[in-house]
């Protein structure tokens, strides 16, 4: 029988396909990936979303419905791996997945575009930024990973994803988000056993400080850049936003919201999505 986060992917994937996002898959060094990818009902330029290490696109969909509304194209590609996209036929590390990503978002990219990212997922937005300026007219990181960590901190990052128990489950979920979560008791055995993939262990495993970007890459940074980063963060160490904030360019908006936590887009949809909408307006401008 199908896992109770089985079931709610596929629904979540029904339900985005009904709004006209519909499934496509993207061939990469890494397997095939899957994505979400539709037409919009706006003038904006086409919205990328990236989701974080264990998680999928299908989570997103209030944020991808609602940025739908105002933009050309919504566009959400899952991580190898994760969610709808295939298992990479290889072990996993940051140079095979940001090399996967990079390609992925070259091949369904037609125009630049606001990509938005977090966690994991804000890493590698970041890096494509880096790489590939001239395809990214915005970049939005929600709680981005990839700030460099010290041997305690990555220390700390790793045991934080060893879930030996339901009770260790339980309190992973307490530190993604605003509040506990009502459904935690019920997922927590299928958290524990995700966390376990061999794809999630060796990109935990691959995680080295040298991968970040440098000060001077972070300097350098073209596109015009909005960094949310809650109040309510518990999952990443307050070093990682003090990195950001010292060398990102000046012209990068740095906001700490109250009432969000690691997972922005599960604890306010709807104002993830209006700070999107309005950001992308301000590039028009």
């Amino acid at each position: 029988m199908p896992s109770l986060l089985a079931l709610a992917e596929r629904a979540g994937r029904a339900a985005l396909h009904a709004r006209g996002l519909r499934s496509r898959s993207v061939p990469t060094s890494a397997g095939t990936l899957h994505a979400y990818d539709g037409a919009g009902h706006g003038a904006l330029p086409t919205m990328v979303v990236l989701h974080g290490l264990g998680a999928a696109a299908t989570p997103f969909g209030p944020v991808l419905t609602r940025l739908q509304r105002h933009a050309r194209r919504v566009v959400a590609i899952e991580l190898p791996g994760h969610g709808f996209s295939a298992t990479p036929p290889a072990s996993l590390g940051a140079t095979e997945l940001l090399g996967a990503m990079r390609e992925a978002l070259d091949a369904v990219l037609d125009e630049p575009a606001v990509v938005c990212g977090n966690s994991l997922g804000g890493a590698v937005a970041l890096r494509y930024a880096l790489d590939r300026p001239e395809r990214v007219r915005g970049l939005v990181l929600t709680s981005p990973a990839g700030a460099p960590l010290s041997d305690d901190e990555l220390a700390t990052l790793r045991s934080g994803f060893d879930l030996g128990t339901d009770a260790d489950a339980r309190a992973f979920m307490g530190r993604l988000y605003h509040r506990r979560p009502w459904f935690g008791p019920i997922v927590a055995g299928e958290v524990r056993a995700l966390m376990h993939r061999p794809v999630i262990r060796d990109l935990l495993a691959s995680a080295r400080a040298d991968d970040a970007p440098t000060p001077a890459e972070l300097a350098a940074l073209c596109p015009p850049t909005l960094l949310w980063w809650g109040r309510s963060e518990r999952l990443l160490p307050p070093s990682g936003l003090a990195y950001l904030r010292a060398h990102l360019p000046a012209h990068a908006i740095v906001e700490e919201p109250e009432g969000v936590g690691h997972c922005p887009h599960i604890d306010d949809p709807a104002r993830l999505a209006e700070r999107i909408v309005a950001f992308a307006r301000g590039l028009e401008d």
